[in-house]
């Protein structure tokens, strides 16, 4: 019984922990929620100790498994279930039963996608993300909170229904449902591709993190950081290694938006277009698809999880004690906010890979993969990105924040139980990035990979040294884009705008045919009707014109007849 209760699905727990949060209050709430994870990474700790683990169910004559463990599904457990810890301690102080609810739902049904072992446990576990998430969006109440959260919906939901429909053609082609790779030569590895894409940001349908994540309360953000693109990422390597393409995908995710996030004044946006940037990199280690580059993705993405948490966490707190975001308006918080500008520059030293801080350990075996493979102009763009990195969310951020002009806001530090939230990722970007070799020991491929070789921190210090003084020079100049109160068009501008626009004006216009015709159908039916009428009551018809009596009374007799003898038989 007791072996029984440990190979319990981890999820399940957060699904628990979800239902008691809507019956409970106060401190035994905040308690539940924090225990959540915590039980949660137990019961994955235990499961991880022994051999691979399956739970298998029957559907019809397919069969699911709802629970399924191996080395890269065990790391993305552990590392959502840390950072659940750090999102829930974050949201702590807010007294919101929906935010609280959302957020372990959300939680949950990560970690059951990442441990889906068949589609159809997959797509139930995606479909309840997109939903649980997008209340994280709806909660801040704003109109455009909402606007924002409705589309972020519905693309979540395209998404999942060409998960679904590859999934239908899985079953067509292999006669199974269970999770494999996949090739993009058929027809469910092109659809599932396209959902996973969505879901990772793939160039053209980014946008979805880039109007939604700056719109959502400054804790349901953190969230949103964690999970859907990092699923995605899993999904991509757990499909799509060695896929040729993503190579292709990844430099142009993290190559365009830095030009973006340069010119951006919303700073919780900066972050969302850094985080493309980042998944880039991830993109690009899995279609180089070598053991090294599929451990430098997955490392990236544990790190990337913490650093990208920890400055969404540092904005929210700016967030919430100011209730202002764009770097147009903020500046000399430092005074004001001393802790959580520490932990915001331990972010951005993270996120810009200095020595010593978690970045740096990860993200070099993927440059190192592609130069191993022959890579060369593809190292050039990373390099390039690289800098890039360290302009819009190494320095911009903290910079414009909580340094640049001062804007004279004067207020209090933020809340306890951020700061302590903030204190634990800060604490493991330092402390992976001082002994790499504990994340190393949880990657899905043995290594001996050593970070710390003389030429990648000479060229490391080369590359931040020289973007610093590039951003200094720039700045000093006046050439580096000011922080302004403007709205930059990106590809969402299409289906925020102009498709709405174009079908209103196509509406305006055609509504004189429309309504022609309409009234030229109503008129045919009118006459139609009359006519009928006419033919059925009118004075020449069946029933209203006149009969002769001696008709009638042959009509009565015959029919008098008819009654006696069925009458006389009965």
């Amino acid at each position: 019984m007791i072996d029984l209760f440990w190979t319990m699905p981890s999820y399940m727990v957060f699904f628990i922990a979800a239902a008691l949060a809507l019956f409970t209050k106060g401190h035994l709430r905040s308690l539940i929620m924090v225990a959540t994870p915590i039980i949660s990474g137990l019961f994955l700790w235990q499961t991880g100790q022994g051999d691979a683990v399956a739970v298998s169910a029957q559907l019809l004559d397919y069969e699911l498994l709802p629970f399924r463990t191996d080395k890269l599904s065990l790391l993305f457990g552990y590392l959502f279930n840390i950072a659940a810890f750090m999102a829930i301690i974050f949201s702590l102080h807010i007294r919101d039963t929906y935010q609280h609810v959302s957020g372990l739902i959300y939680a949950g049904s990560a970690l059951g996608a990442v441990f889906a072992g068949d589609y159809i446990t997959l797509f139930a576990f995606l479909e309840i993300m997109a939903v649980s998430s997008a209340f994280l969006i709806w909660a801040r109440g704003t109109e455009k909170a909402i606007a924002s959260g409705m589309r972020y919906l519905i693309i979540q939901v395209i998404s999942g229904l060409l998960l679904l429909a590859g999934a239908l053609f899985a079953v067509h082609e292999t006669g199974t449902l269970a999770l494999s790779e996949l090739s993009l030569e058929s027809v469910s590895g092109l659809l599932i591709f396209c959902a996973i894409g969505i879901k990772a940001a793939f160039p053209l349908v980014h946008n979805w993190v880039t109007d939604a994540y700056p719109e959502a309360t400054p804790t349901g953000s953190v969230f949103l950081c964690i999970f859907t693109t990092k699923t995605a990422v899993y999904l991509l390597a757990r499909s799509f290694p060695g896929e040729e393409v993503l190579i292709y995908v990844g430099v142009i995710m993290a190559c365009f938006p830095i030009f973006y996030a340069v010119i951006e004044n919303d700073l919780r946006r900066v972050l969302a277009y850094s985080m493309i940037n980042q998944i880039g990199f991830m993109v690009v280690g899995i279609g180089i698809g070598t053991e090294l580059a599929i451990n430098g993705a997955v490392a990236t993405a544990f790190n990337h999880v913490i650093y990208k948490g920890l400055l969404f966490m540092s904005m929210g707190a700016v967030l919430h004690v100011t209730g202002r975001i764009n770097g147009s308006d903020l500046g000399g918080l430092y005074k004001s906010m001393p802790k959580t500008t520490i932990f915001c520059i331990i972010g951005a030293a993270s996120i810009s890979a200095f020595p010593l801080f978690s970045g740096f350990v990860s993200k070099a075996m993927i440059m190192t993969a592609v130069i191993y493979e022959g890579y060369d102009w593809i190292w050039l763009a990373l390099l390039f990105a690289a800098a890039g990195v360290f302009h819009h969310a190494g320095i911009k951020i903290p910079y414009f924040a909580f340094y640049a002009h001062d804007s004279g806001l004067r207020t209090s530090e933020a809340p306890k139980n951020m700061l302590v939230a903030m204190a634990i990722a800060a604490a493991f970007c330092i402390g992976v990035g001082c002994y790499p070799y504990i994340l190393y020991g949880l990657l899905p491929y043995e290594t001996d990979y050593t970070a710390y070789d003389t030429t990648h921190v000479l060229t490391q210090m080369q590359l931040l040294c020289f973007s610093a003084l590039a951003f200094v020079w720039l700045n000093l100049r006046g050439f580096y884009p000011p922080e302004l109160r403007s709205t930059n068009l990106d590809v969402e501008w299409i289906y925020r705008k102009f498709m709405p626009c174009s079908i209103r004006c196509g509406i305006a216009l055609l509504k004189p045919a429309y309504c022609g015709v309409i009234k030229l159908a109503c008129t045919a039916f009118e006459f139609s009707i009359i006519r009928t009428l006419v033919r059925n009551h009118g004075p020449e018809s069946a029933l209203t014109r006149t009969w002769p009596i001696g008709s009638m009374v042959l009509w009565v007799a015959i029919l008098l007849s008819i009654y006696l003898i069925l009458n006389f038989f009965m």
